[in-house]
């Protein structure tokens, strides 16, 4: 019951870790960098060699002559800030990337956008590099190893004795090699390992 016990809490803890660890690697890029969110940037090089994937977040930093607009490809496009889904005047605004796809973001503020104070970020799906659960182990023991055949009782050992000298009779030499250890004997330690491992993988899932 302890070993049970202990089993459950270790595979909590495991599922746990691949919550948060997709969390951890998320990324905050500061738009435009030291030059923030701003006039004279070219934000259209500045995302170049960058992968934004769900789950990391733009921070636009910007002063008071500006704020954030979420837009569509029309918005963007065209500057059109009617087209706008969500406005930020904050000074700070992070935003999280939570969907696959390009987003579109605009300063409302008049002639920002046509000089060139848009951003347009193509979004990824989250990291493949998060590891997967491991498959538990099939309950089903495996078959335990075909035994040996015993050698045939009586039979004599093959090692051909050497002729005796002239004159002298021969002495019987006994065997000096001890029998072969059963093949029962390995088979059943190779069954018993196997349930062994079985049983041991069984109790760490449960």
């Amino acid at each position: 019951m302890e070993m049970n016990g202990l089993s459950k809490m270790a595979a909590t803890a495991f599922l746990l870790v691949l919550a948060i660890v997709p969390a951890a690697m998320a990324v905050t890029y500061t738009v435009g960098d030291a030059l923030e969110w701003s006039s004279g940037v070219d934000y259209t090089d500045w995302v170049k060699g960058k992968t934004f994937r769900v789950g990391d977040i733009l921070e636009f930093k910007y002063g008071s002559s500006h704020s954030v607009d979420v837009t569509t490809k029309a918005g963007y496009d065209n500057c059109d800030s009617s087209a706008a889904t969500d406005n930020h005047s904050d000074g700070d605004t992070k935003i999280e990337l939570k969907t696959v796809g390009t987003k579109y973001y605009i300063c409302p503020t008049p002639g920002h956008c046509i000089s060139g104070m848009k951003l347009a970020v193509t979004v990824v799906a989250a990291s493949s590099g998060t590891p997967e659960a491991p498959t538990p182990p099939s309950s089903t023991p495996g078959t335990p190893s075909t035994p040996d055949s015993p050698p045939a009782a009586g039979t004599p050992p093959s090692t051909p004795d050497s002729p005796p000298a002239s004159g002298t009779p021969a002495t019987p030499t006994p065997p000096t090699s001890s029998p072969p250890p059963s093949g029962a004997s390995k088979g059943v330690m190779s069954y018993v390992l196997v349930g062994a491992s079985m049983v041991l993988g069984y109790g760490l899932w449960m």
